[in-house]
């Protein structure tokens, strides 16, 4: 289902979801939420998306939760369930099988900080800036801090969520939230550039590896390496692997399979 307040558009493998309502900074409301639950689960489907960028229109990227229409609700169940099904959006982003790119050009504050630390690369512009801002509201950035927990090293994180200030994007990437800040004037075809680079190679191993680090990066490393090294050894078992492999042997371009993603 297409909703307004998201826009999608795809060019060659390259699907590029756009937050829509610049005059709400693309807050996270039920219906952009709903929104984005369709959209990623369509994308999950289709085995001709190779790479996924999320984009804004406007002065915002996001400004995260929809705080008029949260007071406009002041039930625990409703906010029990609004949180839940943010979680999911976040979810899905992770285990969606390409590589999806927060492509960042102003503001993202609380859930909107949230969603570009769950993609799983960002490039913003210089001006953008990036803020766990809840606490300055009174509400503590909780399900944020999920994900802008595992993006960065403790204290980064805490000293986010516990004041509430904002980053400049060069400090962002300077302490890993983002991978690098670029000039506004440059962010398209930085973003056009990665999500390219990205849609050549091996869908069935970006699919692979994508699943695997994420699951990897929660268990202790004996687990990590025996579960890695499963994955490696089916991973060279592919056709990809090995076309790959004599590709580089016989120093030729890899004509990888097209064929579904996630299948051997």
């Amino acid at each position: 289902p297409s909703h307004d307040c998201l826009l999608r558009t795809a060019q060659g493998g390259v699907v590029t979801l756009t937050l829509n309502q610049p005059e709400r900074f693309n807050a996270l409301s039920e219906t952009m939420l709903e929104a984005l639950q369709a959209a990623l689960d369509d994308i999950i489907q289709d085995e001709h998306v190779r790479c996924v960028v999320l984009a804004a229109n406007g002065k915002a990227f996001c400004a995260g939760h929809d705080l008029k229409q949260m007071r406009a609700n002041p039930e625990k169940a409703y906010y029990q369930a609004l949180f839940e099904r943010c979680g999911k959006v976040m979810q899905s982003i992770v285990s969606l099988p390409v590589p999806v790119i927060a492509k960042v050009q102003g503001i993202a504050t609380a859930a909107g900080c949230q969603l570009v630390a769950t993609c799983d690369l960002a490039i913003a512009a210089d001006t953008a800036r990036l803020a766990t801002s809840g606490i300055n509201v009174g509400l503590f950035c909780s399900t944020p801090g999920v994900a802008v927990g595992r993006a960065l090293p403790r204290k980064h994180a805490m000293d986010m969520l516990l004041t509430g200030d904002f980053l400049e994007a060069p400090r962002a990437a300077e302490i890993g939230l983002i991978n690098r800040a670029v000039p506004e004037t440059l962010l398209d075809e930085e973003v056009a550039a990665l999500a390219a680079k990205l849609a050549r190679k091996s869908a069935h191993a970006l699919a692979l590896g994508k699943q695997a680090f994420y699951r990897q990066l929660e268990m202790p490393i004996t687990d990590a390496y025996a579960f890695a090294g499963d994955e490696m050894a089916r991973n060279m078992m592919d056709r990809d692997a090995a076309e790959g492999i004599d590709a580089f042997i016989e120093k030729r371009d890899p004509e990888w399979d097209q064929g579904p993603r996630g299948e051997d």
